[in-house]
């Protein structure tokens, strides 16, 4: 499933450049050189890191970053964007063909930027716009302070319904620490009790009560698939626009793993994304929408985003396109059957998963049965040369830093090669670790929450076959920096 390329050409590429930068900072050179060999040596089972190929990463380091491109093809703010042009249509015309989508908006710098676009494009098709209307303006400039005022008001007092954090939600999904809460009232929907699964009924009750203008559906960590033709049903119900966060599992929408009621670009109105996780492009986001919602996004520079990116932009054409290739369904269906291999492989020797399996790309472990919070866990598993990260689980007693949750996901390891037998062998290592590990004392006699002991000789052991892994399905085969 690694990505093909010219190993003698990349090498030949990166020692170039290397040697560029090390000769005018030779402190960011050994990062970079230490970067590689430290994810070639680990077990990245991060659900949103995956491995970019050398075009992408290589496309993002040119000149197109020396350019400064406000406003969108064909308009833009300042002089000589023609090439910008050309590099944006190109992404946006990929993105459109890759998802089916009517419109694609391919400056957003990050999820959270792709979030903020979506939000005050929303606020601004069904809120402002009208409002202008009834005021008989064109632009907000054009009202008096009377009815600016009023508008003010208007955008403060919107509703948003979101997935809650500890179900499987993320916090720009209107959550008080992040800009959406402070932009929305916010309310959640939240996953049944006993089975941690989406209840449709309760969310659509919600919805009826709480009557938001946005409803979101998506997910940081709920591994399951979401029906989105349900949830637009719900969300014509109550007059919302349906927003679909598909950040961790836009490579399953791409490579035709979620398609029908599961794919939600023919449901929502608006998508957001980024580029990276199980899509394997570069950092950054990206807004698909309807028609309707084409001209208040394409407003997102400069509303709340900064200049354009050319090189990044340039990267996410270059991403979409490979992800256009056949050889992309090909390993987008296999991470969510490594996906289930490895939940199987970790229920079989006893471990509590949420919702008791995956339907996509992550596993969500409950390691509270081992006598461990997440961060004990995730830091037993990172000495051990697994990388995770801790996450919580619904109702978690131990709350959203310490947690009692452990996130995994296969997008990376499958992007290396590997398929049932490794991933079996994966869940064989994380269970030996968590099992070898034990909670210390806390200084004041309980229990700590983040000091852990390993049992002697598991660390040294799991890192030997995590090498044995790693050796046969090696990172960017062929590519030697020297």
């Amino acid at each position: 499933m690694s990505q093909p390329f010219d190993g003698s050409t990349a090498s030949a590429a990166y020692r170039n450049a290397l040697e560029v930068i090390g000769a005018v900072e030779p402190t960011i050179a050994d990062a970079i050189r230490s970067e590689l060999t430290d994810q070639r040596e680990s077990l990245k089972l991060i659900a949103s890191e995956n491995y970019a190929s050398p075009a992408v990463l290589l496309t993002m380091g040119t000149w197109l970053s020396d350019k400064y491109a406000e406003g969108t093809v064909g308009h833009r703010f300042y002089a000589a964007c023609q090439n910008i042009d050309t590099v944006e249509q190109a992404a946006a015309d990929h993105a459109k063909a890759l998802f089916g989508a009517s419109h694609a908006y391919v400056q957003p710098h990050s999820g959270i930027d792709a979030n903020l676009v979506a939000f005050w494009a929303i606020l601004a098709q069904r809120i402002e716009a009208p409002a202008l209307a009834a005021a008989g303006a064109k632009h907000v400039n054009d009202l008096d302070e009377g009815d600016w005022q009023q508008l003010r008001r208007a955008l403060g007092d919107q509703r948003a319904l979101g997935m809650s954090l500890d179900a499987g939600g993320h916090l720009t999904h209107g959550f008080r620490p992040n800009i959406s809460g402070k932009m929305f009232h916010q309310s959640s929907y939240g996953t049944d009790e006993n089975t941690g699964l989406l209840d449709y009924d309760k969310v659509r009750a919600t919805a009826r009560e709480f009557k938001p203008l946005v409803l979101i559906a998506g997910y940081s960590a709920y591994p399951r698939k979401v029906n989105f033709a349900t949830m637009r049903e719900i969300a014509d119900e109550v007059g919302a626009v349906l927003m679909v966060d598909m950040a961790h599992f836009a490579g399953l929408v791409a490579g035709k793993v979620f398609t029908g009621d599961y794919d939600p670009v023919p449901h929502a109105h608006v998508v957001t994304t980024t580029t990276h996780k199980s899509l394997r492009g570069p950092r950054g986001g990206m807004v698909l929408c309807q028609p309707e919602f084409a001209d208040s996004v394409d407003r997102g520079c400069p509303m709340v985003l900064g200049g354009p990116l050319g090189n990044v932009m340039a990267a996410k054409a270059v991403a979409f396109a490979e992800a256009r290739r056949p050889e992309f369904r090909t390993y987008a269906q296999a991470v969510a059957d490594n996906a289930v291999t490895l939940a199987e492989g970790l229920a079989r020797r006893g471990v509590t998963l949420v919702t008791g399996g995956t339907e996509n790309h992550l596993v969500l472990l409950d390691v509270s049965g081992f006598g461990l919070t997440g961060r004990q866990a995730e830091s037993a598993l990172l000495d051990s040369g697994i990388v995770t990260n801790r996450n919580a689980i619904p109702r978690d007693p131990n709350g959203a830093w310490y947690t009692s949750g452990v996130r995994i996901g296969t997008p990376a390891l499958t992007s290396r090669g590997f398929g049932a037998a490794e991933f079996d062998r994966t869940a064989e290592l994380i269970v030996d670790v968590l099992t070898a590990t034990s909670p210390t004392a806390a200084a004041s006699g309980g229990a700590s929450k983040a000091k852990y002991t390993v049992a002697d000789g598991v660390v040294d052991k799991t890192r030997s076959a995590a090498h044995e892994l790693l050796t046969a399905n090696p990172l960017y085969p062929g590519l030697d920096l020297g």
